[in-house]
């Protein structure tokens, strides 16, 4: 094996993953001059302009500049189909590529992490961490001045407004904010952007900071696995532009590669599963059996009607006329359809009344497409997409290999449990009932996906529905979950610390011991916010 080339020195934190989490973190810890902090990225800079006008994720998704082109295994659930998985491969991570959506969640998500034993995660607990670093457009309960802005969409679509009309005569009520704690209501998303501009994790938190001569931010790094002297994690081994390189660290090492890449490396490292290193011929370091595990995610249903009398997105796009048109209202106003988010309605609800709160959203686009990452469909059309948002099917994230560079299989065993295959088809019934509403009868919807063979009488013909239109929308959490010491299934504990190691945490999206009711790239953010004071709080002592 060749040598290794040691970067110079020792760092008091070295950081693994600068996406959303990992570019707080940076920010955070390298604000002491004192401190020596080392972030490792695998993808690449965010020189790419698809990176930064928000309607670059249609060019980004499923591209391997941006995206890693991770796939699920087949999944029973989705009659054995199996789903691309996109995570973001540049500085910045998946708030580079994602929707854009700024979403905190429900206060009982939170106050749930507590009752698990988890001091410290409760909503008065993680409400201050939010607004610590928002910059938001709204005075009402939120806070300015931090760095994650967020801004009201730039434009409004007639379909959209008969959405949001029909949504409120099937009974649900207008709101003008969804993140009070209580998320139920229709509304327009508010998004991570700034004067029609992306407003990235890396843009907001990490660019700001580079200048700091005591953070070293490297990218192309393809972390190969940590280093430990006994139980103690003492460094990180990468591959880099074809060399082998390493780092020591005095302080702590800290994983934020995300729900699928964090657990990946732990397992590499010899943390995990015993048994299944062992397959692997992975020494172990420390048997953690819930390492993998709790893997969880919102699954969308993508609901397509077809319209007429009204404009969508994709005959627009069509036009090459009204294509050039999009493009001088971007430059000259920062403004136009080339400033949308993939979602701009948001719809919170319950799918049958005997829900205690809102237990599904909405996506409302005025658009469709087969997936993200294809061409928009040449007909008129605008998709109301569903997602469960606390699913109770649990999947795994496992080995395929001990070589670094092979991905993980990813199996989220969706639609697995009784209870999401009804809200599954439950759903179904209330997308139709509020396309039904008279708001939208003059544009003559029609179901095109999954279309009305799936009777509402039939739960069998929904649920089977469901498998063939679901597909991810992008949250996986859980696989590193948070838990009290004595859980054995529990990888960190309430301070993100690995379990039975020293020097190591996971900070990111895979702690979550369960999905929070929302969008999830603010709440990882917070994450990381929590997280870095956490540090901060323990090297103090």
């Amino acid at each position: 094996m060749a040598e290794r080339t040691a970067t110079e020195g020792e760092f008091d934190y070295i950081v693994v993953g600068a996406g959303s989490a990992g570019c707080v973190l940076a920010n955070r810890l390298s604000a002491d001059p004192s401190k020596r902090v080392l972030v490792l990225e695998a993808g690449g800079r965010d020189n790419w302009i698809w990176f930064h006008i928000p309607v670059g994720y249609l060019f980004a998704i499923g591209n391997p500049r941006a995206d890693w082109l991770m796939k699920t295994e087949a999944e029973l659930g989705l009659n054995g189909r199996s789903l691309s998985y996109p995570r973001g491969k540049v500085l910045g991570g998946s708030s580079a590529i994602n929707g854009m959506i700024y979403m905190l969640g429900q206060a009982t998500d939170y106050d749930q992490w507590r009752q698990l034993g988890l001091p410290g995660w409760s909503w008065d607990d993680v409400r201050p961490m939010f607004r610590k670093h928002v910059d938001h457009f709204m005075s009402d309960g939120h806070a300015a001045g931090g760095e994650w802005r967020v801004e009201p969409p730039r434009l409004t679509w007639e379909i959209l407004d008969a959405f949001k009309a029909a949504a409120v005569q099937y009974g649900i009520p207008t709101v003008n904010d969804f993140n009070t704690g209580d998320n139920e209501g229709v509304c327009y998303f508010h998004v991570n952007q700034k004067f029609g501009r992306r407003w990235s994790a890396a843009r907001g938190f990490l660019k700001p900071v580079l200048h700091r001569k005591n953070l070293q931010v490297e990218s192309g790094c393809m972390v190969e696995g940590l280093v430990f002297d006994g139980r103690r994690a003492s460094g990180v081994r990468w591959r880099q532009n074809g060399e082998a390189r390493s780092a020591r660290c005095r302080g702590e090492v800290i994983l934020s590669a995300g729900a699928i890449n964090s657990p990946h490396l732990l397992m590499l490292s010899g943390v995990g599963p015993a048994a299944h290193l062992a397959q692997h011929g992975i020494p172990v370091v420390l048997d953690k059996p819930g390492v993998g595990q709790n893997l969880h995610d919102h699954l969308q249903l993508r609901m397509i009607y077809k319209v007429s009398g009204v404009k969508t997105l994709n005959e627009s796009y069509a036009s090459l006329v009204q294509r050039v048109g999009m493009g001088l209202d971007y430059v000259l106003r920062r403004r136009g359809p080339m400033t949308m988010a993939p979602s701009q309605l948001g719809v919170f609800t319950r799918s049958d009344p005997t829900q205690d709160r809102a237990n599904i959203q909405y996506h409302v686009q005025p658009l469709s497409l087969d997936k993200f990452g294809e061409p928009l469909h040449p007909f008129p059309a605008f998709t109301a997409s569903v997602a469960n948002l606390r699913p109770t099917s649990r999947g795994a994230l496992t080995l395929k290999s001990a070589d670094p560079s092979v991905l993980p299989a990813i199996a989220p065993n969706y639609l697995s449990t009784p209870e999401d295959r009804r809200v599954a088809a439950d759903s179904i019934r209330v997308t139709r009932k509020i396309v039904a509403q008279p708001a939208l009868r003059k544009y003559a919807p029609t179901e095109n996906l999954p279309g009305t063979q799936a009777r509402d009488d039939d739960e069998a013909a929904l649920e089977k529905a469901a498998g063939d239109i679901g597909t991810t929308i992008f949250h996986p959490v859980g696989t590193a979950r948070m838990g009290r010491d004595d859980d054995a299934r529990a990888v960190v504990d309430a301070r993100l610390r690995v379990i039975g190691l020293q020097g190591l945490r996971v900070i990111d999206a895979s702690v979550m011991p369960s999905i929070t009711s929302g969008n999830t790239n603010s709440p990882t953010i917070m994450i990381a916010e929590k997280g870095a004071a956490m540090i901060l709080e323990d090297g103090k002592r």
